[in-house]
């Protein structure tokens, strides 16, 4: 059976789970995020097999999340960079390391500051007069009730 696109759907989290909703996605975005820009750095820092890698780039492409654009230098080579659309992933992709820090287990770097290199406070949803506000004090409304 065939999955169905999610793509127009009329949740923002189907949505968005469309464009980057498997595991080699997010990791490929991850990995633009720390600088990777070719295919196979890509395949070497992923251990990535290359038709999946070259199906994951596609549709990170045709989706707006990452750009395809000529090497440095020339040549046949390309690379790919982030789109605006892309970088705006980063809050989402750090909320999801957060996630996973407090789920135990080693890390390997630590989100800081780059000014003061001191670690940033953790992700929070805050209420319009600055309460921190908890799952239990947000609900999702219709946006005619909000």
């Amino acid at each position: 059976m065939k999955r169905r696109s999610l793509e127009k759907d009329t949740c923002p989290v189907a949505r968005s789970l469309e464009a980057i909703g498997d595991t080699w996605s997010v990791l490929i975005v991850r990995e633009a995020f720390a600088g990777k820009r070719r295919f196979c750095e890509f395949e070497k820092s992923l251990g990535v097999a290359k038709n999946i890698l070259t199906v994951r780039l596609r549709k990170l492409v045709a989706l707006g999340v990452l750009e395809q654009v000529p090497a440095p230098g020339g040549g046949v080579h390309h690379e790919y960079v982030l789109t605006e659309k892309g970088r705006g992933l980063y809050v989402v992709l750090m909320a999801i390391r957060q996630w996973g820090e407090g789920c135990g287990g080693e890390a390997k770097y630590v989100l800081v500051d780059r000014r003061d290199r001191r670690p940033v406070k953790p992700l929070a949803f805050h209420a319009h007069d600055g309460r921190e506000l908890g799952a239990g004090d947000m609900e999702l409304v219709p946006v005619s009730e909000a």
